[in-house]
């Protein structure tokens, strides 16, 4: 596979995880009594803190699992666990929510909704910092960190023209239109999963 292509994969890999069209009903609701500037703002600040988060996780996710005496071969198996079942949630529901609607409810109350909860955890779920340290753990770190942080860049910004655009968006795809894309999307979550599971299980087999 050329260098093109394997980094493609990996951002369709993470926008897959991160799924910013499956947010856009949530986006919505958290945004319904503010102006288009203001959700333009709110959606600027998301992308912005999602990024920042992400690449939090790219820098020091590795450091932290060593600490907690973790391995990675460990984290893909229960990253690999987490996929699926994040695939399954978006190929069987109706309707995907990211958050519950007590979370919602608290998420009202909030002044800047733009991190909690639309940053963390609608953009920058524990599936997507899962994904980033993994997927930093693909080559050498000096090659490896610059490119995941470029990916997160692309994600978060696909994301933000998502949000941006929302209304539009919204209203043009409609509920079974959003709900086709989360079911591709899951499809593609189901099989990272399985992809992650089978590399972590080849890990442990190998160094036993």
């Amino acid at each position: 596979m050329s260098n093109i292509s394997l980094f493609l994969k990996e951002v369709l890999s993470l926008l897959a995880i991160v799924e910013p069209l499956g947010a856009i009903p949530i986006f919505l609701s958290l945004t319904s009594g503010m102006s288009e500037r203001k959700q333009k703002v709110v959606a600027r600040r998301a992308a912005l803190a999602g990024f920042l988060i992400l690449l939090s996780a790219l820098v020091f996710g590795k450091w932290l699992l060593q600490i907690f005496g973790i391995s990675l071969p460990s984290i893909r198996v229960g990253g690999g666990l987490l996929f699926i079942v994040m695939g399954l949630q978006l190929i069987l529901s109706d309707h995907h929510d990211k958050i519950t609607e007590s979370e919602k409810e608290e998420a009202e109350s909030i002044r800047d909704i733009a991190v909690v909860p639309l940053a963390l955890p609608i953009l920058a779920g524990p599936g997507a910092m899962g994904a980033v340290i993994l997927l930093a753990d693909k080559g050498q770190p000096l090659y490896q960190i610059p490119k995941v942080g470029i990916i997160i860049g692309i994600v978060m910004f696909i994301s933000w023209v998502c949000f941006r655009l929302a209304r539009p968006i919204g209203s043009k795809l409609g509920v079974t239109g959003l709900n086709i894309l989360n079911r591709i999307a899951g499809l593609i979550v189901l099989a990272i999963g399985v992809e992650f599971i089978l590399a972590g299980v080849h890990q442990i087999w190998s160094s036993f």
